[in-house]
């Protein structure tokens, strides 16, 4: 049994950090509800990249917070945002369309199971307790010409949030490209998961025995 309390897990900032690396300049990049919006907080000043947000802004900046704070300025979690100089705002309909027509570069989504496969589940879990709304969450992960996954590696009850098959309500078929966690940055590739870093003081055999489905090591 690997003791992981006496591992140093990344933390939703160091998760929006390491994403931010993997996005290239000049990129549309819509952030899903949860802790990928976190991601608006991290964007180096000196870089373009153009964030979307799904009720309607093109152009979001950080969160808001203090005198910027602007109850109609909102992303799609309701939580008051800034604009970035050059921003602008649509009808849902026509966020909408940016979307379906294939206009964002990439989508950041959560997720609760995601697939060796790439397939994503992100909107319900039979839990009767939760309102079970996918929201714009299929439209993004097939729209957006790359789809991100931000989450932590396990569930609460310690099990593996990657799976060989999802058991969930599926939100999209092999549409992940690239999963990052706690613990480590997983690419779906064609031949397989494959690991591509994972934080110190964790080895990549016990990276493979907590995930609980097959990897492949990069960096061998």
């Amino acid at each position: 049994m690997i003791d992981l309390s006496k591992i140093t897990r990344r933390s939703t900032a160091d998760i929006a950090r390491r994403i931010v690396q993997d996005i290239p300049e000049g990129a549309t990049v819509n952030l899903g509800i949860g802790q990928p919006m976190a991601i608006s907080n991290y964007l180096p000043s000196d870089r373009e990249i153009l964030l979307h947000s799904e009720n309607g802004l093109l152009g979001m900046g950080p969160l808001a917070t203090g005198d910027q704070i602007d109850p109609e300025i909102v992303n799609a979690g309701k939580q008051p945002v800034t604009m970035l100089p050059g921003a602008s705002i649509c009808h849902h309909a026509d966020s909408f369309a940016m979307i379906r027509g294939g206009h964002l570069d990439i989508c950041v989504l959560g997720a609760f199971q995601v697939s060796v496969k790439g397939d994503i589940a992100n909107w319900r879990t039979g839990d009767p307790r939760a309102i079970p709304a996918v929201g714009g969450a299929m439209d993004l992960a097939l729209g957006a010409k790359k789809t991100f996954v931000m989450m932590e590696h396990l569930t609460k009850e310690g099990q593996s949030k990657l799976v060989q098959e999802c058991t969930y309500p599926l939100t999209a078929l092999a549409a992940v490209g690239c999963v990052y966690t706690d613990l480590a940055t997983i690419e779906v590739t064609p031949e397989g998961l494959l690991a591509v870093d994972w934080v110190d003081g964790l080895s990549f055999d016990e990276l493979q025995e907590i995930s609980g489905v097959p990897l492949i090591n990069s960096q061998k």
